[in-house]
């Protein structure tokens, strides 16, 4: 008994008697995301890391080769984009995203692969009469440009399968990158280094846009540049698309610096508090950041692209009024906030203004918006998608079949009808178009929804940034074909998912 009360008087005295030190310190670990890698076997720590600077590697690469617009370079994408889903596949323990997140997605998961079965019933070989039915025209445009001798029992949807077969293997790249951000970017520091990662890169092609620009000799990095040779392009060929990367881009550092100083976080925190805590957390980043953005912006304007400029304020009012809603939404006062965004995107644009003032207002002139063509072949691609309602001419062979319908007697044939709506609309028709649009819609609806309610400070700022910068280009897509360049479709199918990535984001 004696021995048993012992025992009992120590085991409660035990905590008191701790040899004396300085406090103990808080855990490095607290509040920290753990590290899934912990625990795994070499070979999917090596997995993980393929999948992970693999992803990079890709962003880095698309936009040099000419925003990779040429067979080859779409063919690296596509062999880069399998590789790593097989690396995926094979993954013995793979990454564990937030159940949320995968609730969201099997909700998402259909409208893709219904989409992709669409595209396959346009190429799939049907009899002859079975397509006079579901697409009377393509029946009828055979018959018109097939000699009689030629023609056989089974036809396609499609007017081109080929090229179908083509556009559909570059879409399920875009798709597989997406997918692939979604299920293993897992901790904060991914997310972080993929939004930094292509503001480096947009920096990049900032000023070696205006190095070029001012060149005698002006080159598209391992091409000489014969296009736009008065306008920054980088290593873009078109302007428009030069603009609509640095569209994308620009948004994402701003997110970026919004989560930086905290923006979302403690209400009423003073602007200088958190001005402060912007300088003390990585002061190199921070002015890499600061700086980015007035370079791009430049660039952005000296590309002398209408709808980049106007997109650029867009972009800044947007964000402004997302931030403003929040905070109305939470009843707290921050008018400073919306100061701040206004005066930088004044001081910006005003800057870029000053140095190519001239340019850009003759490319707003009355007779400049006269000439352009756009609105005249927009009237063509209409009457092709009234002619091809339902299943469309066939993803991919707009290009092609559009010279039946061109009335406007151009020079050159016309290959993308400058508005990605309405050539989708052409190639997929109602049905095929209507997936991809409620695909994307409900992954912005869901992502929007979530946003509002969060109330992490950094995911909430980064998130913001990739709603803004998914709008951007959405935008311009109205009055150009950014999303036909794979560097950009490329960047946009990631953004896309990493927007929906954050807004689901907890910790693993």
């Amino acid at each position: 008994m004696w021995k048993i009360r012992i025992q009992k008087f120590h085991w409660r005295a035990k905590p008191s008697v701790a040899a004396p030190g300085p406090p103990a310190k808080p855990s490095r670990t607290a509040g920290v995301e753990t590290n899934d890698l912990d625990g795994l076997s070499a070979r999917d720590r090596l997995g993980r890391k393929i999948l992970d600077y693999g992803l990079l590697a890709l962003l880095v690469w698309t936009p040099l080769p000419i925003a990779s617009v040429e067979s080859w370079s779409i063919l690296v994408i596509e062999v880069a984009a399998l590789a790593l889903f097989s690396v995926y596949l094979f993954l013995d323990q793979k990454p564990r995203p937030s159940p949320k997140l995968l609730s969201e997605m099997r909700l998402i998961r259909p409208v893709f692969l219904g989409l992709f079965v669409f595209l396959g019933l346009q190429m799939l070989p049907l009899p002859a009469g079975i397509v006079r039915i579901l697409s009377p025209r393509a029946a009828a445009l055979r018959s018109q440009y097939v000699p009689v001798s030629a023609q056989a029992k089974t036809a396609t949807l499609s007017l081109l399968p080929g090229s179908t077969l083509a556009a559909t293997l570059e879409l399920l790249a875009f798709v597989l990158v997406g997918f692939l951000v979604l299920r293993t970017v897992t901790h904060r520091k991914q997310i972080r280094r993929i939004m930094l990662t292509l503001v480096v890169m947009g920096i990049f092609e900032a000023l070696y846009g205006m190095f070029e620009l001012y060149r005698n000799h002006p080159r598209n990095l391992f091409y000489p540049k014969t296009f736009n040779l008065g306008s920054a392009t980088g290593t873009f060929v078109n302007r428009n698309h030069y603009a609509g990367y640095l569209e994308m881009v620009i948004p994402l550092a701003l997110g970026l610096i919004i989560s930086r100083i905290d923006l979302f976080g403690e209400p009423g925190t003073p602007f200088r508090a958190r001005f402060a805590r912007f300088l003390n957390r990585g002061l190199g980043v921070n002015l890499l950041l600061g700086i980015g953005i007035v370079v791009m912006a430049v660039a952005l304007l000296l590309s002398n692209s209408r709808s980049g400029f106007v997109i650029l304020l867009l972009s800044f009012v947007l964000m402004s009024v997302l931030t403003a809603q929040y905070f109305g939404h939470t009843r707290m006062q921050q008018g400073w906030v919306r100061r701040v965004i206004q005066i930088a995107a004044v001081s910006i644009i005003g800057f870029g203004l000053y140095i190519g003032l001239e340019t850009m207002i003759g490319r707003f002139a009355v007779d400049r918006l006269l000439q352009d063509g756009r609105p005249r072949y927009w009237g063509g691609v209409m009457t092709m998608i009234g002619q091809f309602p339902l299943f469309g001419v066939g993803f991919g062979a707009f290009g092609s079949v559009y010279q039946a319908y061109d009335t406007t007697g151009m020079e050159y044939a016309l290959v993308h009808a400058h508005n990605d709506y309405l050539e989708l609309l052409s190639e997929l028709g109602v049905l095929g178009f209507g997936l991809l649009a409620f695909g994307v819609g409900l992954i912005l609806f869901k992502s929007f929804r979530t946003w509002m309610a969060r109330r992490h400070p950094e995911l909430k700022g980064l998130a913001l940034g990739c709603l803004a910068s998914v709008a951007a280009i959405m935008i311009h897509s109205m009055t150009d074909f950014n999303l036909q360049i794979p560097a950009n479709a490329l960047v946009f199918s990631v953004i896309l998912a990493l927007t929906m990535k954050t807004v689901y984001h907890r910790k693993t």
